[in-house]
C-alpha cells in the first residue's frame, strides 16, 4: 500500500504532465497545486487540492476527509499565508485568509453543490471546515 505522500507524488506528476488534468479518483474535479511553507520546518511543501472558483479567487477547504482535525497544510498557510498556486499550466503568487460566518456557508454549500461528498466530510467531524479563500496577487 501506497503512502499519502506518494500518492500526492503521482498526482501532482500527472497535473503537470497533462496541464493541470488528472484521472482516476479525481478525474473531472477541478484541482490545484498548493505551494506552502511548513509552520514550524519553514520547509516548502506542495499539496493538490479540490478547489471551488468564487470570482477570481480560488477556495480550498480544510476538510481532510472529515477526519477529527484539519491538515497539516491549513496549520501552514495559517503561519505563512503567502503561497503559490498552480492552475492548469499557470502559477501565480496569491494571500490565503480563512473565510468566515456566512462567508464560509456559502463557499461551502457552492462546495457541496458540486461534491456532495464534502456533506458527508462535515458530517462525519466534530468541527467546522474551513473555507479557506486563495487571491492571486495581481502585477
Amino acid at each position: 500500500m501506497s503512502s499519502p505522500a506518494d500518492l500526492n507524488a503521482r498526482i501532482i506528476e500527472e497535473f503537470r504532465a497533462n496541464g493541470g488534468r488528472v484521472g482516476g479518483p479525481f478525474d473531472g474535479a477541478t484541482l490545484l497545486l498548493l505551494h506552502h511553507t511548513g509552520a514550524r520546518s519553514g520547509r516548502q511543501r506542495v499539496n493538490p487540492l479540490v478547489y471551488l472558483r468564487d470570482g477570481e479567487r480560488y477556495v480550498i477547504f480544510a476538510s481532510k476527509a472529515g477526519a477529527p482535525t484539519n491538515p497539516d497544510w491549513y496549520h501552514n498557510i495559517k503561519a505563512h499565508p503567502e503561497v503559490k498556486i498552480e492552475v492548469g499550466t499557470e502559477t501565480l503568487d496569491a494571500v490565503a485568509e480563512e473565510a468566515a460566518g456566512a462567508e464560509r456557508d456559502r463557499l461551502f454549500a457552492a462546495q457541496v453543490e458540486r461534491s456532495p461528498q464534502f456533506r458527508e466530510y462535515q458530517e462525519k467531524t466534530g468541527r467546522t471546515i474551513p473555507a479557506v479563500v486563495l487571491t492571486p496577487r495581481r502585477g
